[in-house]
């Protein structure tokens, strides 16, 4: 009996790594049908900066990494544009970006002078005192504007939808090492909400999570791509995702190993529903960003 059991015991630990593990959400990749029109967009009405740019001629794509604050300390998106390709499905499933701002009214008015295009004016949430907005951009991407005094980061919510949220709690708890920050049922509208993280919603970006009741399955498109989590071991957390899979669903995707050419090791998995994170070494990415300036 002792032999038959044993194997649970690394298991067990494995699955504490996450936890103990130092994880940071970096970026949000999704590709875009003009970039230098994406990047004056954000740029004029968000008031993001371009933080780094890079074009694979050979590879047929270019790339930008825009953000609120410097890639070491702030979540980014890296917008990618692959040549020839000016279109793409958004799919119903991908729900939208958030950004904070003292000031929603301001913001939105700012974005409706250079051009942009709301799709809900400002005002309170029904049911509720915060001030939100919705505003679409060049490609058809919703970014929520969301009321908040002051936060250390402002791009501060990416929104994905489920088809059964408690399964996709436990996933992200037991392989990313995330905790539900926040959980919010309207039954009144017909759906739940789980806000996951590292930290308090106030001081991170935290990956929003919606269940609608009865909907089980949507489609992904081919617009949004990934999220990516740095950590301080690929393979170790591989192991554990692999093991989470099992349970849950889900599959890896790429075996951990370094990307040729850039030498940042990287795995990526799929969680239940076949949203896909890549996980990022720390040290690796630190020596991306350094060799980047």
């Amino acid at each position: 009996m002792a032999e038959a059991s044993a194997p649970a015991v690394p298991s067990t630990e494995l699955l504490e790594w996450p936890k103990k593990d130092k994880r940071r959400m970096l970026h949000a990749v999704y590709r875009v049908g003009d970039l230098e029109r994406t990047i004056k967009f954000y740029t004029e009405c968000f008031g993001m900066k371009v933080l780094r740019q890079r074009d694979i001629p050979e590879e047929k794509y270019s790339n930008a990494f825009l953000g609120f604050g410097p890639e070491e300390s702030h979540f980014v998106v890296e917008l990618t544009y692959n040549y020839g390709v000016d279109k793409y499905d958004i799919g119903t499933g991908f729900g939208h970006f958030a950004i904070a701002t003292p000031d929603v009214y301001k913001l939105v008015e700012e974005i409706k002078a250079k051009g942009g295009t709301v799709t809900r004016e400002p005002g309170p949430v029904k049911g509720g005192s915060s001030v939100i907005a919705f505003v679409k951009d060049p490609d058809g991407y919703l970014f929520e504007i969301l009321q908040r005094e002051s936060t250390p980061e402002p791009l501060c919510q990416v929104m994905l939808r489920v088809g059964d949220l408690e399964r996709s709690i436990k996933f992200y708890e037991k392989a990313l090492g995330m905790q539900v920050v926040k959980k919010v049922d309207r039954p009144e509208h017909k759906y739940t909400i789980a806000m996951m993280g590292y930290a308090p919603e106030n001081e991170t970006t935290v990956l929003e999570l919606t269940y609608n009741y009865g909907v089980t399955e949507y489609t992904k498109g081919n617009a949004y791509a990934q999220i990516a989590i740095g950590t301080d071991d690929v393979y170790k957390s591989a192991e554990v995702v692999n093991l989470v899979t099992q349970e849950l669903g889900g599959k890896i995707t790429r075996q951990p190993g370094s990307i040729p050419g850039l030498n940042t090791k990287i795995t990526s998995f799929l969680d239940p529903d076949g949203w896909k994170t890549v996980l990022v070494d720390n040290k690796d990415f630190l020596k991306e960003l350094e060799s980047s300036k």
